[in-house]
């Protein structure tokens, strides 16, 4: 028909937004006691970064009988740090390294070369069942500074193993890390024998003292420490020291 129109279709309501996903929650759980206090539970979070696992926090109190165990060097086996992944739960730290390196063989937790990592083996079982000594009377303070500390004979004998352990592996790996260019599991078994040693004024020789400066250039090392150091105090009174000892 002449002059008429063509009538256009109404356009189409617009589809409604599909709701929000919430994020999705994280794999794994790690468990641990106090940032400021604990060596181990320091390790265990230090290995997940490490992994590049996708995991949550969940801090057990201080007065928990088992955290206060672990601290104070009372308990026949350390229940804490403990991970839990996908149905497993894993609790020792050498236990959650090698559980690691399984599910994530991409992050390289140990070294690839033979040797280099059974020397990682040794030294991280040595660093996990040894140096009591050093556990025993320079125990883990992120908050505290005791210039001039007295460190008697025995730990001053922990003291030098470590340093002899550090300059070995820098030396036959090249550094900057213990076993190279890329930081390993034994990186993140020492990372808080470092904190012990700024906390009490160990002094270091040149070599050692590099590497005390590479842990402490690492970004999850400094995240941890920056977290110990705001958590609410534990009052952990065995744990604290008279300014003036």
């Amino acid at each position: 028909m002449s002059g008429s129109k063509t009538r256009k279709k109404p356009a189409a309501p617009p589809a409604p937004a599909a709701p929000a996903q919430p994020p999705a929650a994280p794999r794994a759980v790690l468990n641990i006691s106090t940032r400021n206090y604990s060596s181990w539970s320091m390790r265990g979070w230090l290995l997940a970064r490490l992994a590049g696992l996708d995991f949550s926090v969940h801090i057990v109190s201080p007065e928990d009988p088992q955290a206060r165990a672990e601290l104070l060097n009372n308990s026949s086996s350390i229940l804490l740090p403990c991970l839990e992944h996908e149905g497993a739960r894993v609790w020792d730290t050498l236990g959650i390294a090698e559980y690691l390196n399984e599910q994530f063989p991409e992050a390289r937790l140990f070294p690839g070369d033979r040797v280099a990592r059974a020397r990682c083996r040794s030294i991280c079982g040595e660093m996990h069942a040894g140096f009591q000594a050093l556990r025993a009377s320079l125990p883990m303070n992120l908050r505290a500074h005791v210039p001039n500390f007295p460190v008697w004979s025995a730990a001053r004998a922990d003291i030098a193993r470590i340093q002899n352990l550090w300059r070995d592996c820098l030396a036959q790996w090249g550094g900057p890390w213990l076993f190279g260019a890329e930081k390993t599991v034994a990186d993140a078994m020492f990372a808080p024998v470092v904190t012990r040693f700024r906390s009490y004024d160990v002094k270091l020789d040149e070599v050692c003292e590099a590497y005390a400066r590479t842990v402490e250039s690492w970004p999850d090392f400094q995240e941890w420490v920056q977290a110990a150091r705001a958590e609410p105090e534990a009052r952990i009174t065995e744990l604290e020291f008279d300014a003036e000892f």
